[in-house]
């Protein structure tokens, strides 16, 4: 296999730090090997640490296997010699995060229950009644924050000095947003393992410049996987909120999610549980409720663990809308919007 193919393949793979160059145009593309059905690339990085190099190495990972899909695929890592004295390597503290009030897990047992769409409205409902509010969107396989909040294509700022940088966070609607889906194409697949994942969940969190707040919800990816784990072992999380729709087979995985914050080792608060898509209430009839998922089944599930309800969403057209448009539901009047605002106040309260 011809390796300026290869070399060409890696031209997509860019450098969100960089002035949007390519890792090839930056010489950060070392030995590339090709042989027997599998390909090498070894990226050179300096030996100061580049706060995007997990998001890079699982870039080019993801080049390969697109452009060479019947090759086995490996990424490789190389520091390269720095006439310049070496700088201290960035260490992830909580330091960015010891001006913030209460930061709340927002988590499901699986996906399709609308988790993403509670988590940026609860945010942007809580900065309409006046505090604070910053979201991280941890969900790295599928982050969905910049379409629901019309951010796609935006890029946080960094600054700092070598070893030190920090990130700022695009801020909309009041809030504070912050997500891998910033730093990747919206139609690239990310192709992490466990470790790399988790590293950037850190980033994502830990190497932000948040400032003073009142509330950072950090949305958690569904499961109870890794990216869990590493969050309340190595993250300060003060609580969760679990959501769920009204089926029987959501109720029977949020039951899981529940048994990772209430398990010994983690054992951490759980404020109580949202369910989502309720009921269906048309636009033109909004008195009118259709349980088209099941009735009441959150509702039982919170009564049953003995857990605080602490709101049911309606299933309205404009919920579905606004998301897709990047507007949230929260913003507006509708009994969607009223749902979310009552579920802040109450989040504000208990929190």
């Amino acid at each position: 296999m011809d390796t300026n193919n290869i070399r060409a393949a890696l031209l997509e793979v860019v450098h969100p730090g960089r002035q949007n160059k390519s890792i090839v145009e930056l010489g950060m593309v070392g030995e590339i090997e090709a042989a027997d059905g599998k390909i090498t690339v070894t990226l050179l990085f300096p030996k100061r640490r580049d706060p995007l190099a997990e998001y890079l190495i699982g870039a080019t990972r993801a080049a390969l296997i697109r452009n060479f899909p019947d090759c086995e695929s490996e990424v490789k890592t190389e520091v390269q010699e720095d006439p310049k004295p070496a700088k201290k390597k960035l260490e992830l503290t909580e330091d960015t995060i010891k001006h913030i009030g209460k930061i709340i897990g927002i988590a499901s047992g699986k996906g399709g229950v609308g988790k993403s769409t509670v988590a940026v409205n609860l945010a942007v409902a809580l900065a309409r009644m006046g505090y604070r509010v910053g979201l991280a969107d941890a969900d790295v396989y599928g982050p969905s924050v910049p379409t629901m909040t019309a951010t796609q294509g935006m890029q946080p700022a960094a600054y700092g000095d070598e070893g030190h940088e920090l990130m700022v966070p695009i801020e909309k609607y009041g809030v504070k947003w912050m997500s891998i889906g910033y730093f990747a194409g919206e139609d690239q697949a990310l192709i992490w393992r466990g470790p790399m994942a988790c590293s950037a969940l850190k980033q994502m969190i830990l190497q932000v410049d948040w400032g003073e707040l009142d509330f950072l919800l950090i949305d958690l990816p569904p499961g109870t996987g890794d990216i869990h784990i590493s969050l309340v072992q190595d993250i300060r999380l003060d609580s969760a909120i679990i959501v769920t729709t009204p089926q029987k087979v959501a109720i029977s995985d949020v039951r899981k999610g529940i048994g990772l914050f209430q398990n010994e080792n983690v054992n951490r608060r759980i404020l109580g549980i949202v369910e989502n898509m309720a009921w269906f209430t048309p636009a033109e009839h909004p008195d009118e409720k259709y349980y088209i998922f099941g009735k009441e089944g959150g509702a039982g599930m919170a009564a049953e663990l003995g857990l605080d309800l602490l709101a049911q969403i309606p299933l309205v057209q404009s919920v579905r809308e606004s998301g897709d448009e990047g507007e949230p539901a929260a913003l507006g009047s509708g009994p969607d919007a009223r749902a979310f605002i009552e579920l802040a106040g109450k989040v504000a309260e208990i929190a």
